[in-house]
């Protein structure tokens, strides 16, 4: 489905450029069918033509846009945290030091490396409380502060 829309939506995108193409340049630059008369249409139905065929092409070019964006989107694979369902586990906690039973091993990235493989120390043995540091006073400059340019 996706390959007959993307076939579909190459061929207008063709379609347009050249209709475009065909319009008289008003600056005198790009047009390709400008000129003068003598041709099967005039001047001015061949201008509601072309415009009208460019109008149409656009619209189709957006719609077919659209449809591929969606197709995009319906195949892609959820990407969010929120998309995807939490993992329960039926234990309470963790055995193997910090990653869910069943789980599949780390890919080697930065969480993974700063873990390292130490298991953490279990929720039983709390750590000793330490006692907070005394504050220090900043001693007082020998002179007087000159400020430094940079």
């Amino acid at each position: 489905m996706t390959t007959v829309i993307l076939a579909i939506h190459l061929m207008i995108a063709a379609g347009l450029v050249f209709v475009v193409l065909l319009q008289k340049s008003e600056g005198g630059a790009l047009g390709i069918g400008g000129g003068g008369g003598g041709g099967l249409m005039s001047g001015r139905g061949t201008a509601n033509f072309l415009s009208r065929t460019t109008a149409i092409l656009a619209a189709a070019f957006f719609l077919t846009s659209i449809a591929l964006t969606i197709l995009a989107q319906r195949a892609a694979t959820p990407r969010s945290v929120f998309d995807t369902p939490a993992a329960t586990s039926t234990t309470g906690g963790t055995t193997d030091g910090g990653t869910t039973p069943g789980a599949p091993a780390g890919r080697g990235g930065l969480l993974d490396r700063l873990q390292g493989t130490a298991p953490a120390p279990s929720p039983a043995t709390p750590a000793p409380p330490v006692a907070p540091a005394a504050p220090t006073v900043p001693a007082a400059p020998a002179g007087p502060v000159v400020p430094q340019t940079r």
